[in-house]
């Protein structure tokens, strides 16, 4: 027999084989149909955990698969490389973030590729490098002449550790997604993109594979409500549009209140009431939105001293300013309905404010409420529309409303622009400088990149580190010639992964942001990859950046990614991984010790690949010992290969080999990789014990070991290539076509079929496909377990469906 299984041995030299040989390079020029398979590319931490092995691995299978399907797969790499943690890395250790951020991406391609993964290295890119960062400013430079891109002084979310401020999607149960930090609120001029011109359209996702659950989220980030848009005005005459999804409940508002940051609350606030509504203000800044919307937390609030004026009633309302509503949504004003509201109903019940009950509720005797009531019921003191259903009573005062100028019907979304000003260093630099003549100056497309300086401080100050930069921030006006200073702020870093998969049509193009032969050739992605806790930051972002450079007339499809799966979290220890606990895996020791196919088809075997699994150090073996019987399945195979027999068992061999075929294409499909691993693991027993009877033909198991290998080729490439090669069959392994099954091949002769007697599970026959009824019931009533509730009994009918079941009813 020859040498065991030992993957070091040859695992890297196929690596290297592949790739002197270019194997996975896509070819712009191939006629077979493209498939676009991408990855979301990862962030240069420094080191590929086990999750980013969880997230590759399959993956992987998934674009080898493919390509022996037929397909011209491009599956490539890059680096998403700008951003927070190389700053504080380099704040940390006293070095360069460029020097930190590439010394990562060194280390992480040789990670990657100790994977055997079928990536396109040819297209490999970073995201701050100056020839990618360059077309991020010139796509600022375009939201910004299509009026996308605008600034603006609003309430920033302002993470105190990282010192920089955040967009709301990165805001995580009011802590900072980086750091956890408290998030507060600060004031500052920032660049934003509005995403929000595209709110209607980004909630559609007709044509597109993607799970429900991403879905789901974006519609609800983006949240859209139908309603009215009411004219209020203060007593002065300030007007006071308030938006509400219930225009049937105007005649029971009994206050007003006002966002802390409305900048009505400094207007209208009466002397007397000035001291404690500014330190009102004061505390209601110090807490996030999610503490400030919580239904959980007590309510707060202080009157401000004016009265607000319904439109409607003509009743006068008391104002009130309260952190339970936010400037950012709506319109920053919300009229109070304690009857018909839980959180009016509660913030009245604490204040001492009426509640007016205006929707009458089953069986109400007048008493006052314990509880907001929010079901249907006939309109009351409501004027002209007493005695009106409240279902068709929003219709009908919006109707009213509009007719008497009033208001109007309105659309209104939670989602608010994007913010993608940064006060710090590792970023694209916002192409723009401020000119005292001309004001706001956009950067020429023929002066980018606008350059990050090499010799900056880098230092956390709350303000960004390129105000140290002199000799960079001061500039020359592009219209007038003077003295004019840059735009200090950078990019988010979701700028810049929000067009990243554009590039990889051309990576190297110059002269452009993309070829625009081959981004048509390429996009839209047909299969991207990655996590759910993007759906709302990530997904959201590049599907609103490619519809609006499709609206530039870029391209013409308007979605990035046509399908879309989400893998689930790879725990340990029934606890996500992470150094605080300790129970973080390595793993570069596996696949020193195992090699990369145990460790590659592990992460596939430890559960469904969309709900996650746990690891386990102990669990890894069984997937070794299963590529070991691999192994030697094929060195005896090679060493003695059976002779001619009676091969009696040739035919379930073939069954089985076509039934393999089938299940396991079936899974791959469908991104099963577990329960294809378990059907591979099924077929190798199936051939052991072939090999141990030693009645099975030479053409047969040389078909059956071939097949074997076929199948494990993308779950396993390196052992497959070698046993390929071992076999002396044509290299390589994974430019081979993927097996076909043969229905009738994979056709079952014999089946089971469950016997029941009035109901009740008494027998279990084997007989020959498409058995009839005669036949089956005189199996059955043969059988003595049957006979034994059959005795004493007259048969009253049977019921029969091929080869599955047969009842007999008796009595």
């Amino acid at each position: 027999m020859a040498t065991g299984y030992n993957p070091v041995t040859f695992e890297r030299r196929w690596q290297d084989q592949w790739a002197a040989d270019e194997l996975y390079l896509a070819n712009n020029d191939d006629d077979r149909p493209k498939w676009y398979f991408l990855d979301m590319f990862p962030y240069t931490s420094g080191d590929l955990h086990i999750g980013h092995w969880y997230a590759y691995g399959p993956a992987d299978v998934m674009a080898r698969y493919m390509r022996m399907k037929g397909y011209n797969v491009m599956r490539p790499i890059g680096f998403d490389s700008f951003g927070l943690p190389a700053e504080n890395a380099a704040i940390k250790g006293g070095e360069h973030p460029a020097i930190w951020t590439i010394r990562n991406i060194d280390r992480m391609r040789l990670q990657l590729k100790s994977m055997g993964g079928a990536f396109d290295w040819s297209r490999d890119l970073a995201t701050c490098l100056p020839s990618y960062y360059r077309w991020t400013q010139w796509i600022f430079l375009k939201l910004y002449e299509a009026g996308l891109a605008y600034k603006a002084m609003a309430p920033a979310n302002w993470c105190p550790s990282c010192q920089t401020v955040l967009a709301n999607e990165q805001v995580i149960d009011g802590g900072c997604e980086r750091c956890e930090s408290v998030v507060t609120k600060k004031d500052l001029e920032q660049w934003f993109y509005r995403i929000t011109k595209y709110a209607e359209e980004l909630l559609d996702h007709s044509g597109l594979d993607w799970p429900e659950r991403a879905v789901t989220d974006q519609r609800n980030w983006i949240g859209k409500s139908i309603g009215v848009e009411l004219e209020f005005r203060s007593e002065a005459g300030n007007p006071m549009p308030v938006f509400t999804t219930r225009p049937d409940t105007t005649y029971g508002v009994t206050f007003m209140v006002l966002a802390p940051e409305h900048p009505l609350v400094t207007k209208l606030t009466t002397p007397d009431r000035k001291a404690e509504v500014d330190a009102y203000i004061g505390m209601s800044r110090l807490r996030t939105e999610i503490e400030r919307l919580s239904v959980d937390r007590e309510k707060t609030g202080v009157y401000i001293g004016a009265h607000a004026v319904n439109p409607l009633s003509d009743e006068r309302i008391p104002i009130w300013v309260a952190d339970y509503v936010l400037y950012t949504y709506g319109t920053g004003i919300v009229m109070g309905v304690p009857a018909h509201d839980q959180r009016d109903f509660e913030f009245a019940e604490k204040f001492g404010v009426p509640v007016k009950v205006v929707i009458e509720p089953p069986e109400w005797d007048g008493e006052p409420l314990t509880e907001a009531y929010l079901g249907i019921g006939p309109m009351i003191n409501s004027g002209p529309f007493d005695g009106v259903r409240s279902d068709e009573g929003i219709e009908r005062v919006a109707d009213h409303v509009e007719a008497n100028s009033l208001g109007r019907r309105s659309i209104n979304y939670r989602l608010r622009d994007w913010l993608v000003s940064r006060q710090r260093y590792w970023g694209a630099p916002i192409p723009v400088v401020y000119c005292p003549e001309c004001g706001i100056v956009p950067v020429p497309e023929d002066q980018l990149p606008v350059m990050l300086p090499k010799n900056t401080e880098v230092r956390p100050t709350g303000e960004s580190p390129l105000k140290l930069a002199r000799l960079w921030l001061h500039t020359e006006c592009p219209d007038c010639g003077q003295a004019a200073t840059r735009e200090t702020d950078t990019m988010d870093s979701f700028v810049d992964s929000a067009w990243y998969f554009f590039r990889f049509a051309s990576p190297n193009h110059s002269k452009a942001m993309f070829d625009q032969e081959q981004l048509n050739k390429w996009l839209p992605v047909d299969q991207y990859v990655g996590g759910i806790e993007h759906a709302t930051k990530h997904l959201l972002y590049a599907r609103f950046i490619t519809k609006a450079l499709r609206d530039m007339g870029l391209f013409e499809f308007g979605e990035p990614f046509l399908r879309l799966f989400c893998q689930g979290v790879l725990l340990s220890q029934g606890h996500k991984m992470s150094k605080s606990r300790g129970n973080v895996a390595n793993p570069d020791n596996f696949v020193q010790r195992l090699g990369a196919d145990t460790v590659r088809a592990y992460l596939m075997f430890v559960g469904p690949w969309d709900e996650g699994g746990d690891w386990s150090d102990q669990g890894i073996n069984g997937v070794y010992r299963f590529l070991n019987r691999v192994w030697n399945l094929v060195q005896t195979y090679s060493d003695n290969p059976p002779t001619e027999g009676e091969r009696s068992a040739e035919r379930e061999l073939q069954r089985k080999l076509h039934k393999t075929i089938e299940r396991v294409t079936r899974d791959l499909e469908s991104f099963r990789f577990n329960t294809m691993l378990a059907a591979l693991m099924e077929y190798s027993n199936a051939l052991v014990q072939s090999q141990e009877a030693s009645d099975v033909g030479p053409d047969v198991w040389d078909q059956a070991i071939q097949t074997l290998l076929l199948l494990l080729a993308p779950t396993a490439p390196h052992i497959a290539e070698e046993l390929w090669f071992q076999l002396d069959k044509p290299y390589s392994i994974h430019q081979q076509s993927w097996p076909e099954h043969d229905p009738a091949l994979a056709a079952d002769e014999v089946v089971t079929v469950v016997v029941q007697v009035n109901g009740r599970v008494r027998e279990r026959l084997r007989v020959p496909v498409g058995t009839d009824q005669s036949a089956a019931y005189s199996a059955a009533t043969a059988s003595q377990r049957v006979q034994k509730y059959l005795a004493g009994k007259q048969l009253r009918k049977v019921i029969y469906r091929q080869d599955r079941l047969l009842n007999i009813v008796a009595g």
